[in-house]
């Protein structure tokens, strides 16, 4: 049986092989995409990949799947939308198509173009989410406290009815935008020494939007560690994949650290 709040150095295929059918309640990962970065060499069979994740993911599960493209010559690989699309031939939902906003910090895509500074963020769910946990961060213009009022009927007479408020803070849009770099992305420091982190605070939200307390969050692709710190600091059990010894060392001192300071 596998074990839980462990990462495993080794391919995903082999980790989510050692889960039985339904065991994941949520996975927040952004894979290798479109040989941006090198990865000490190593890459990943797509289709197998996802096919694997459905079979883990419990029902009303949700991945969420960080993913950008590059562009070469003047034309955009596309690989985001074949890969949603993949999901859906799985059996996923597509509940929503996010978008992960932040500064921009050089040259991205195609130089003659708009300069991009958003990568996509696919939440598939496995039939309806179980678990939705909106947050509300984003202020109100106009907030007030709910309030009563009459209204007359067809037949003359006045019938009273209470009216809704308006809180000081609604639902978020589906943009999320985050400041990335040192000292923003994360302030810890070990983090830096993965190539392409994301930040804390996306993996923390996504973690609070689609999972409970308790729930058991995988990373296929745990690279830095960040899924598995979130994770730990929000109450949720982990699991994670890792094919880079390198990598892993650097996993476990952060996660070290963590555990370390409670």
């Amino acid at each position: 049986m596998i074990e839980i709040n462990k990462n495993y150095n080794e391919s995903n295929l082999d980790t989510m092989a050692k889960m039985l059918n339904e065991f994941v309640d949520l996975t927040v990962t952004s894979p290798p995409y479109d040989e941006r970065r090198l990865y000490k060499g190593y890459s990943f069979d797509f289709e197998p990949t996802a096919q694997e994740l459905y079979r883990v993911t419990k029902k009303g599960g949700v991945v969420t799947w960080v993913v950008s493209d590059s562009s070469f010559g003047a034309n955009e690989t596309g690989t985001s939308f074949k890969q949603a699309l993949f999901f859906k031939e799985c059996g996923f939902n597509l509940f929503d198509t996010m978008i992960y906003a932040k500064p921009p910090r050089g040259a991205v895509g195609n130089n003659k173009g708009y300069w991009q500074t958003f990568e996509y963020m696919f939440v598939l769910s496995k039939g309806p989410p179980k678990t939705i946990n909106l947050i509300c961060d984003r202020p109100n213009k106009e907030s007030r406290d709910g309030d009563r009022g009459t209204k007359r009927l067809e037949t003359g007479e006045l019938k009273s009815f209470k009216r809704g408020g308006y809180g000081k803070f609604g639902r978020r849009t589906n943009i999320w935008e985050y400041k990335v770099g040192k000292g923003k992305s994360t302030r810890d420091p070990i983090a830096h020494n993965h190539p392409a982190i994301f930040p804390e605070e996306l993996a923390k939200d996504h973690i609070l939007s689609w999972s409970n307390e308790g729930d058991l969050v995988y990373d296929p692709f745990m690279g830095s560690g960040t899924t598995a710190k979130m994770a730990i600091l929000n109450n949720r059990n982990y699991i994670g994949s890792e094919i880079s010894s390198e990598y892993c060392d650097l996993i476990n001192k952060r996660l070290n650290l963590v555990t370390d300071n409670g």
